[in-house]
């Protein structure tokens, strides 16, 4: 830990700080009653299961004994979120406190997403789920208000279907909202299995992550966000994924579920065209880190110099000599089957699908700078040694700078001390793992870039308003 206290941190540094990813824990009695004003019954039993996290249908881990928990695979969620500090307990639920301290923690701005809240967009009774976003959006929209210069609180947006989302999209803003959150993926079920057994379709189910193979065309909701102004942002896990399953471990889990979803999410939209056709949209993917996107962004380069089209056409099977391929076998294996091999018959639907990455666009390696690095930003957080490789040139194709983004998580369990969140981060700095240039693009550039990408006028009216039109001006 540094022996620098926040404050003194914040005091010493030449730009302001700028929390991408706080949260509030919402005060449930507190939302109730907007979440009856929109019809919805928390007794639903859907709110169970996502309580539970798990995937399948409605199930409470802790209303079941070990044997039931084995036979349905609930997996395991977390026992407590409650802090040691009733300080820190309080300010998880209560903006005004988190306001008068964001000082003491040497936060200039704190972007403020949902927590239970976050599950609300999972839900799968439609009715449900538009209602319960609604009444959360409602409910931050009026608390965080008075706090809006500081504190930015972000709207929850379901995506199940591009209908649905673009209506919550238009939703939020007419309430105020200029900062969104959206699952990063739809669990869908697989229509073969649920026509012929229905009972097992909430088992038999396939993610889909709005870029590639994805049930709907997305690019309404893309378009739409960029007319709003609205960053997309995810914070989606994979949580009860079939591999996520333990029955008695959180930890097992929990560790790089939210990697693995954005991983998920990052390659389908690139694979599927979306930073193609959508290039000054800018997509943040919060909580998991930067060690995925830099393997990803390697893999996306090294997949697309071996398989690309033109690599592809050069293993076409009717260029091939068979003729000599059956002259070998027969030399070298002669007591074999008679069989020897011969070209595949391939349908015309097929080898129009060789080219896997032509609806990325991408024509030459270094086309992956502007479709993966240039629009994606990646919410890390601050003891997270791993952010460190977002800005090794070493490492990185071609010397790319990945964007990440500071995070504190303030108000989850893994920050048990508010307090120390950026003492944490500045020990990059002290360690030699951050250059000071990396830290200022860590705390400050990165987060304001991204909400600037869409809309230049985002930080308006806040307390970093003059520091972020000096950076865009600069730029």
């Amino acid at each position: 830990m540094s022996a620098r206290t926040a404050a003194d941190i914040r005091a010493a540094l030449p730009h302001p700080v700028i929390d991408g990813d706080g949260h509030t824990v919402e005060f449930v009695p507190a939302l109730a009653p907007y979440l009856r004003d929109e019809g919805v019954d928390m007794a639903h039993p859907e709110f169970a299961r996502i309580e539970s996290g798990h995937m399948g249908p409605p199930a409470d881990w802790h209303a079941l004994d070990v044997d039931e928990r084995a036979r349905s695979r609930v997996c395991r969620g977390a026992w407590s979120g409650v802090f040691a500090s009733a300080l820190d307990e309080a300010t998880s639920k209560l903006p005004g406190l988190l306001y008068e301290r964001l000082e003491h923690l040497g936060i200039d701005l704190s972007v403020v997403y949902p927590s239970f809240g976050l599950l609300f967009v999972t839900l799968d009774d439609p009715d449900l789920r538009q209602g319960a976003c609604r009444a959360l959006n409602r409910f931050n929209g009026e608390v965080f208000a008075e706090y809006s210069d500081r504190l930015v609180s972000v709207a929850a947006i379901p995506m199940h279907n591009p209908a649905e989302a673009v209506a919550e999209l238009h939703h939020a803003h007419g309430l105020g909202f200029k900062a969104v959150v959206m699952p990063g993926w739809v669990q869908r079920p697989v229509r073969a299995v649920a026509e012929r057994w229905p009972e097992a379709a909430p088992w038999a189910l396939w993610v889909d992550a709005f870029g590639i193979d994805s049930e709907y065309d997305y690019d309404p909701v893309w378009q739409t966000c960029l007319e709003l102004g609205l960053s997309p942002s995810f914070h989606s896990s994979s949580m009860g994924w079939p591999h996520r399953r333990s029955i008695s471990s959180y930890v097992y889990n929990h560790i790089g579920m939210l990697g693995e979803a954005h991983h998920t999410t990052a390659k389908s939209l690139v694979l599927g065209g979306v930073t193609r056709r959508f290039p000054d949209l800018g997509f943040c993917f919060l909580e998991g880190g930067v060690g995925w996107a830099a393997s990803l962004f390697a893999d996306l380069i090294g997949h697309w110099d071996k398989r690309n089209g033109a690599a592809m056409a050069a293993t076409d099977p009717a260029a091939l000599d068979w003729g000599e391929v059956r002259r070998l076998f027969e030399k070298y294996a002669p007591a074999w089957p008679s069989d020897a091999p011969g070209p595949r018959q391939w349908r015309s639907s097929d080898l129009a699908l060789i080219d896997e990455f032509a609806a990325s666009g991408a024509e030459r390696p270094e086309d992956f700078v502007e479709l993966f690095a240039r629009p994606f930003f990646f919410g890390c957080e601050a003891d997270d040694p791993v952010t460190a490789t977002a800005f090794d040139t070493r490492i990185n194709p071609f010397g790319t700078r990945l964007q990440a983004l500071f995070g504190s998580d303030v108000s989850h369990w893994d920050v048990p001390d508010m307090n120390e969140v950026l003492e944490e981060s500045w020990e990059m700095v002290e360690s030699g793992r951050f250059g000071e240039d990396d830290y200022r693009d860590f705390v400050f550039t990165n987060p304001a870039l991204f909400h600037t990408r869409a809309n230049p006028r985002f930080f308006e009216g806040t307390a970093v308003e003059a520091e972020v039109a000096t950076l865009l001006a600069r730029r």
